[in-house]
């Protein structure tokens, strides 16, 4: 096998090339060593000079590289390995360096930016949250700024006026969401001197499994208008509450939630209605829905936390607050409503995007993780780009041991606290974790009831997250976290701690994703540093009640007390469990790329006429262009059955399109061809309004151009919010064999070329309507 390995296996070949890249460059580290400060600045002008006189990056690289290895060196005193260069190389080539957590990828992702920071395009580097942000902005600018280049951040917080100069920088850090809403509000501005963005060329994403495949399931949302729906919502609660068991089933594995018969039964009676599922009662079986999955689906301190009267929505994936974030589809409204705070109203929405789609409009897209080969799949089939495994500067020395297995919740966390309370006492530094904020705050509690001294990072005690992160590693140091801690996340161990084992990474259960049990993991062992690891797990977590195998939890299992089970069936059932999660999860995602692509399509079309309108002082053309589709309408719509066109009912049309009664004469267009017509018709339309601007074309210009952009805008809000309507319902139509994505790009098509004709339509009555006054001078 490991013949066929190395005679097949591409990534082989990539790691050998990338090797040879990493000479190159390690054979420059000499000269660049014997240049002044001054000297290695200077190379940066260079550098952009010949990429100006028709150099590639390409061939810029090694030079760049050994540049701004050098450069890190003088400035923050860390000096890039071979195993760096080579992900940086891979980073330069568009696609995603797997590297093992420790391995230094803020450091390595410097060489990369700087040598595509190089083209004055702007390079922005994405990371999963702005502590990170703000961190290594301020980390490794340094290294960009020694070298002549600006360096920016952009955060939620900054006015227009900031974040246009952040991204005006060489190189910009910000997150993945800041950047997707700033790229859908500039397509909202009226004013092209409103835009913040310059283009996106490069991105370069930290942790881009986690933005490009974890957060992608999640559309980017811009919302406004509010509908009045609070009381709407209240009284849904109170009738959810109201319920028996046996009035409702619950679908673990889904995560879904319905009303049986006798529940149905129950609402009909509640609100006094005779079929709850008639069409007229869509909006009432929606609230009741929501309030469903509100009450029995979604957990306080796990996906949302209440602070300051409102919910807050923690990060699955990271375990941090999303501010500003609000479930969609009413959702939020109804948790509002089942912990009894303010009801924010529903709102509709204004714009929206997917982060694959985001994403996929920059010309050169790499990153970097810990964790991606297990989606490399997903990668390739989205995005375009390979997961090349780079090699560690040392061998991780960290020992996994096998998972520890219990009967129940109860027995496992006792275990879990004892080998906290045993590793404590010998003074080894332990790091527990979590996927929620409950788990971690019950934990807390029980090493309290056993005085151990210890901290908590979780969504709710964020603010001490680094302070807490830097004693982590110290001797005798307890520290519980949520996902927060895996990732992005340098434990530094003291030299004590080393000498004590390292450290210690206790997992509480296993996470619906391998690659977050990994990072976890990877929080010790860095750079050859000691430690070890191990899951505690009970047959009745969520995952293995979800997708493990039911006969798991048979009485041979549950009759042992509380000992520990070493099953290599269970654990087998446990990555089966994870796996079929992952296939799940990257379905939903798949599905809602699909989704996203019509309007993808749709989008690009709007703003780009916008841009083009933003663009362009005079619109008269685009006008011009309106009136031909609008009157070429009307007379397809007064055709007879023999395929002429009839006088009276065209002359009726251009009445209804805004026309004085009588201006149209019939008789005008007898025996005339469908073309002939269609053109007299035009210039009879177009003459009349252009002959109103005559002599002051120029001062009407800016005012014909917001009437059109206006009209474009509120049309394709509308449409929005139709569309997004028209995909939460297109799965509970019973179309006879249909598919679903099939419909929905069918409608979609018609929705949108409807919208297209009513934007002229209604510019064009505009323009005939319009009465202009000349005032003498």
């Amino acid at each position: 096998m490991s013949i066929l390995n190395r005679l097949f296996n591409g990534d082989t070949k990539r790691v050998s090339k990338l090797e040879k890249v990493a000479e190159k460059v390690g054979a420059l580290g000499p000269e660049m060593e014997k240049l002044s400060d001054e000297a290695l600045k200077n190379k940066t002008a260079e550098f952009q000079k010949r990429y100006q006189e028709g150099e590639t990056l390409d061939d810029l690289m090694v030079e760049a590289f050994a540049t701004s290895r050098e450069a890190a060196k003088r400035v923050i005193g860390e000096y890039p390995y071979p195993v760096q260069i080579m992900g940086a190389a891979v980073m330069h080539g568009g696609d995603i360096a797997e590297m093992k957590t420790g391995e230094g990828k803020t450091l390595t992702s410097t060489m990369a930016v700087y040598l595509n920071a190089l083209s004055g395009e702007g390079v922005h580097v994405v990371t999963v949250n702005e502590y990170l942000a703000a961190r290594d902005a301020e980390w490794m600018g340094q290294i960009y700024q020694f070298l002549g280049l600006s360096v920016g951040v952009n955060m939620r917080a900054l006015t227009a006026s900031e974040k246009r100069a952040a991204y005006a920088c060489d190189i910009m850090y910000t997150t993945n969401s800041e950047l997707g809403f700033d790229y859908l509000r500039d397509n909202m501005v009226t004013d092209k001197k409103d835009r913040v963005m310059r283009g996106l060329k490069t991105a370069l994403v930290d942790e881009v499994d986690s933005i490009l495949v974890d957060e992608s399931r999640t559309p980017l949302i811009i919302s406004g208008g509010a509908k009045k729906t609070a009381n709407l919502y209240q009284t849904a609660d109170r009738f959810v509450k109201s319920l028996k068991p046996s009035d409702y089933e619950i679908d673990e594995k889904t995560r879904q939630v319905r009303l049986t018969e006798s529940g149905v039964g129950r609402a009909e009676r509640s609100y006094k209605v005779k079929n709850l599922y008639d069409v007229e009662h869509s909006q009432l079986v929606h609230h009741i829905t929501m309030a469903l999955r509100a009450n029995y689906i979604m957990q306080r301190d796990v996906e949302y936390v209440v602070a300051d009267d409102e919910i807050v929505i923690v990060d699955q994936f990271t375990g941090r607050l999303m501010k500003g974030r609000a479930y969609s589809d009413g959702l939020h409204q109804a948790i509002e409503a089942k912990e009894g705070v303010k009801i924010k109203e529903e709102t509709s929405t204004l714009a929206t995007i997917t982060y694959q789609n985001f994403f996929r409009l920059y010309d050169k897209l790499c990153g970097m993780t810990g964790t991606a080969k297990t989606e490399e799949e997903e990668f390739l089939s989205i995005y375009n780009m390979r997961v090349i495994e780079i090699p560690t500067n040392r061998p991780v020395v960290r020992v996994d041991h096998p998972d520890a297995i219990f009967a129940t919740p109860e027995y496992k966390f006792l275990a879990l606290v004892e080998e906290v309370k045993a590793l404590h006492e010998k003074g080894q530094p332990v790091l527990v974790g979590t996927i929620s904020v409950e788990v971690s705050e019950h934990i807390a509690q029980m090493l309290k009831k056993e005085r151990i001294k210890h901290e908590v990072l979780n969504a709710k005690n964020h603010e001490r997250e680094a302070d807490i992160i830097k004693k982590a590693g110290q001797v005798g140091a307890v520290t519980i976290a949520t996902n927060m801690a895996g990732r992005g996340t340098d434990i530094k161990l003291s030299a004590e701690s080393k000498v004590l084992g390292g450290l210690a990474v206790l997992g509480s259960e296993r996470h619906e994703s391998r690659r977050i049990d990994n990072q976890l993991r990877g929080r010790s062992g860095r750079q050859g540093d000691p430690g070890f690891s191990r899951f505690y797990v009970s047959l009745k977590d969520s995952l293995m009640i979800r997708f493990g195998k039911e006969t798991l939890l048979d009485s041979a299992f549950s009759s042992l007390e509380g000992e520990a089970i070493e099953s290599k069936m269970v654990s087998k059932a446990i990555g089966n469990a994870q796996k079929r999660v992952e296939g799940q999860n990257f379905d939903v995602r798949k599905q809602l790329l699909e989704y996203d692509d019509v309007l993808r399509q749709q989008r690009e079309i709007i703003y780009d006429l916008r841009n083009h309108i933003l663009d362009n002082e005079d619109v008269h053309d685009i006008v011009k262009d309106m009136f031909t589709r609008v009157t070429d309408a009307v007379v397809n719509a007064n055709v007879d059955g023999n395929g002429e066109v009839d006088p009276q009912s065209l002359a009726k049309g251009f009445e209804v399109l805004g026309f004085e009664e009588g201006s149209i004469k019939p008789e005008a267009f007898i025996g005339q061809a469908n073309e002939e017509v269609k053109e007299k018709a035009f210039n009879y339309a177009w003459d009349f309004y252009d002959s109103k601007l005559e002599g002051i074309r120029e001062q009407y210009a800016k005012f014909e151009r917001n009437v059109v952009l206006r009209t474009i805008d509120r049309n394709w809000i509308d449409h929005i919010d139709t569309m997004s309507k028209l995909r939460d319902g297109i799965h509970l139509r019973s179309y006879a064999q249909g598919n679903p994505l099939q419909q929905y790009v069918q409608e979609g098509f018609d929705m949108f070329d409807d919208m297209s004709q009513n934007i002229a339509r209604e510019i064009v009555f505009f323009a005939i309507k319009i009465k202009i006054e000349r005032k003498e001078a």
